[in-house]
């Protein structure tokens, strides 16, 4: 396993969007991904957290009183999609390094929108749980996806700023979510003889399945499998030679040994725990929403008006954690503040009786729960970016132990009959997000020991030297040993 810096991090003051080793051409290089892959990307969450997020402000926008949902409905259906995203990447533990990703990227978006479109026939709770099982399921291979995508082309100092860029698309999709129920409501209520949620759900529909086809010209795969429309020879060439120069391995496929060296390594438990932590660490996405319907101030459009303040602020904490992760004082320290921030909004909404101004304060400023994501997954496509294999395993991995255990916390910490306030909930979210730090702090602990064999003499790493994936490791201690040999040499001369 490499070491988790790309590159000598600079001092905190010396702020720079390239690194000094890189060349004019390489710098160019940058900027053509930059400029293309991650606008796009950004695109897509938006679309996806567009989609992702209609199910609550549908539901407060009159799905609840029309289809008569008065029990845990909402839960269960959040529940159903978390079902449907967990076991359809079982899958893709095995095929994100023999498929390309701008197939599979693409394809799997516009089968989820023509899910999407479907819900908006809905009549039932078994039809909306079908529904909404089928649209996680289509979506389950996204995340992991972009993530593994993202690690195949940029190095460890870089890919926070990208992964922020691209995830700044969550927080915009639930904003704009709202402010489409709201006009949906306003202007369409009734037409052709469907409700304004219905509509959301066609006008979030029209919207992504045309983002879907347009992936096919724009999403880069990896180096192994490129998309040619947008990257020439001349692009890849100048992207393995940037890659190789700090540990990055380029090329390789999964095999069921790696599995076993992955299984037996310490530090994939540690990542395993700590991505638990994250995703359970924030509040319920519906809780702003139905303590602003409990106060008995507001209309359904107003609601979800009032619903895009979060988001909105969660797109510069989210800018925010990831920029300064990069440029500032790296990931552990990114991830320690953007949860020690979340830490106060759980506890805030824990006590509960305080002034209403400050819990206006704390749903507003849930968005740190999720602001540090792309630290954390940039942070593990790093320390394993000498392994392609494993790195694409990895990703789909933890994603899997840690979406399956929402499905249930969520059921049991947020019942929906317990609105507006969910004190196993907000309990349960402030101890995620404090034991998130501390995860964060051991990871690192544990990757500073493996770097220094001063700390541990008897210290041997996870992975085993047979593994293609510790070549660059066995390459680096030889060179080291070239180059003590040759000082030794020069000081007898």
């Amino acid at each position: 396993m490499a070491s988790h810096s790309g590159v000598p991090r600079q001092k905190w003051w010396k702020i720079q969007w390239f690194a000094e080793d890189d060349t004019p051409e390489e710098r160019k290089f940058i900027t053509k991904l930059d400029l293309i892959v991650v606008p796009y990307l950004f695109v897509t969450y938006w679309v996806k957290n567009l989609d992702q997020n209609n199910l609550n402000n549908a539901y407060v926008a009159g799905m609840k009183e029309e289809l008569g949902f008065y029990g845990n409905e909402l839960i269960r259906l959040q529940t159903m999609y978390i079902i449907g995203a967990v076991l359809g990447q079982i899958p893709f533990l095995f095929l994100f390094t023999y498929v390309p990703m701008y197939w599979l990227v693409p394809g799997m978006d516009v089968m989820w929108g023509i899910c999407t479109l479907l819900q908006y026939r809905a009549n039932s709770f078994a039809e909306m749980a079908a529904y909404r099982f089928l649209v996680g399921w289509f979506e389950a291979a996204y995340f992991p996806a972009v993530h593994y995508i993202l690690g195949s082309w940029y190095r460890g100092h870089e890919i926070s700023r990208r992964g922020g860029m691209w995830y700044a698309g969550l927080p915009l999709g639930t904003l704009t979510a709202g402010l489409v129920q709201a006009g949906a409501t306003r202007q369409l209520e009734g037409v052709h003889g469907l409700s304004g949620w219905r509509w959301m759900y066609i006008i979030c529909a029209i919207i992504t399945i045309p983002v879907g086809l347009v992936g096919y010209f724009i999403v880069p795969g990896t180096i192994d499998k490129p998309n040619k429309y947008v990257l020439s020879e001349k692009n890849l060439a100048i992207a393995r030679s940037r890659l190789n120069r700090n540990g990055h391995k380029t090329q390789g496929k999964l095999r069921f040994r790696h599995i076993k060296q992955i299984f037996s390594s310490k530090h994939f438990w540690i990542v395993v725990f700590v991505d638990v932590l994250f995703w359970n660490a924030g509040i319920n996405s519906g809780a702003f929403l139905l303590w602003l319907k409990s106060l008995k101030r507001y209309n359904s459009a107003t609601v979800n008006e009032y619903g895009t303040i979060p988001p909105a602020m969660g797109i510069f904490f989210t800018l925010f954690a990831n920029f300064s992760s990069d440029l500032l004082w790296g990931p552990v320290w990114g991830i320690t503040f953007a949860s020690g921030m979340n830490s106060l909004t759980n506890l805030l909404l824990l006590i509960w009786n305080v002034p209403e101004g400050a819990k206006w304060f704390a749903y507003c400023n849930y968005g740190w729960s999720y602001a540090l994501s792309s630290v954390l997954h940039g942070w593990v496509n790093n320390i394993l970016r000498d392994s392609p294999e494993m790195r694409s395993f990895t990703l789909v991995f933890i994603n899997i132990m840690a979406q399956s255990s929402t499905a249930w916390t969520g059921i049991l910490a947020y019942p929906t009959v317990e609105a507006p306030r969910f004190l196993k909930g907000y309990s349960f979210s402030f101890s995620m997000s404090t034991s998130l730090i501390i995860g964060a702090h051991l990871l690192n602990l544990y990757l500073k020991r493996r770097r220094d064999p001063k700390s541990s003499q008897s210290a041997t790493p996870d992975i085993e030297d047979t593994d293609d994936g510790s070549l660059q490791e066995r390459v680096n201690n030889r060179e080291t040993s070239k180059s003590l040999h040759n000082t030794q040499v020069t000081v007898v001369s």
